[in-house]
């Protein structure tokens, strides 16, 4: 079909504002020097190897002056998060208004991080039992020390929400309350594409030829999930706002969180694989980590499960099994409409989320 002039003249005009828009954006792009992160006050409590114990702190506690509210009731208890291997946390501290982590303190939730740092090659045989019950299990011993209590409330992001299954169904008197997010439970649900991808693996090869596994690697392996979006769509989007600098910089500290992946120890990323993405040991219930047998049904201390529902990696249908495979009688279920990382860095969704925390904490006190 022939084209009149007025399409033309429509599209050299369209030309001409996608190259201001451009130029525009490469020139805020000019300006920003540095892309920060971990925006919220915290506090190193505590060094082992490579992982890092984090407190994070109220203003009163960062600035000497600030004054507490003490007419909101808020947990006594502290909180232990403990994230992923495979990504860096501040995916939950981006920016102050974008943040889970300076929520849940603004809420008055005594809040400690663990972070599991990036090995290199002295880790390549760190298994699963070192991550928790070696490295965990000093992170909880130290939170309990400081407070003076016997038990901590632990919250679990994604792969550390299996971790966090895993610990509390061993270690069922050192935790009061356990939380879950995004967290995979049955790994073999039709919907799980990172799952599928996952079972073509020969992961005794795979670790055995390189040691430790790039991250990069496993950077591009979610990135596949959902080329279109997870790409194209994303560098449209930020075209169509290059005159926005806010949304620029948030931008480019997304880039700077997903283009910053650990290497994997090779060790533990095999028995992970082997264990939850091929076995599917917790529905199957064959689960053992370092001589400790590992059964949800040992799970006996409340629990809020809280749900993406539009998560493409940990999709909600195999998040939803906790409920009918752990053994709590107190369990609760939050399911949110976000992404799998729209839900930490939604300045909407990040602060219901960090109220709904902090108010069942309370209510579990």
């Amino acid at each position: 079909m022939t084209r009149s002039p007025l399409d033309h003249q429509l599209s050299a005009k369209q030309l001409l504002e996608l190259s201001e828009k451009l130029g525009t954006g490469f020139r805020h792009l000019s300006d920003v020097e540095t892309i920060e992160v971990n925006p919220t006050p915290r506090e190193v409590i505590r060094k082992d190897d490579k992982t890092i114990l984090y407190q994070y702190l109220t203003a009163s506690e960062n600035t000497g002056d600030g004054e507490d509210d003490n007419t909101r009731i808020t947990p006594t208890t502290p909180l232990l998060i403990v994230y992923a291997l495979v990504n860096r946390p501040y995916m939950m501290d981006l920016e102050p208004s974008r943040s889970m982590l300076a929520n849940l303190v603004r809420e008055g939730v005594t809040t400690y991080l663990l972070d599991w740092g990036y090995p290199d090659a002295s880790d390549e045989f760190v298994t699963l039992d070192d991550y928790l019950f070696d490295y965990l299990d000093s992170a909880v011993d130290t939170v309990m020390n400081r407070h003076s209590c016997n038990s901590v409330n632990l919250l679990g992001v994604c792969q550390g929400g299996v971790f966090s299954l895993c610990y509390t169904a061993a270690r069922p008197k050192r935790i009061k309350n356990l939380i879950t997010m995004v967290t995979p439970v049955d790994f073999h649900t039709d919907d799980n594409l990172l799952s599928q991808w996952m079972r073509t693996l020969d992961v005794e090869a795979m670790v055995d030829a390189l040691g430790n596994v790039p991250g990069e690697l496993l950077n591009f392996t979610f990135l596949s999930l959902k080329p279109f979006d997870l790409t194209a769509i994303k560098y449209l989007d930020m075209i169509d706002h290059a005159d926005d600098v806010e949304r620029l910089e948030m931008f480019m500290r997304m880039e700077k969180w997903i283009n910053d992946s650990p290497d994997q120890a090779g060790a533990a990323f095999a028995e992970f694989v082997r264990a939850f993405f091929i076995n599917n040991a917790f529905v199957n219930d064959n689960l053992e980590i370092g001589g400790h047998r590992i059964s949800l049904a040992d799970i006996t201390v409340p629990l809020l499960n809280i749900i993406a529902s539009r998560d493409h990696l940990v999709p909600p249908s195999s998040s939803r099994p906790l409920e009918t495979l752990c053994g709590s009688s107190d369990y609760h279920v939050h399911e949110e409409d976000a992404g799998h990382i729209g839900l930490f860095v939604g300045s909407s969704s990040s602060r219901r989320v960090a109220q709904t925390i902090s108010n069942w904490l309370v209510e579990h006190e």
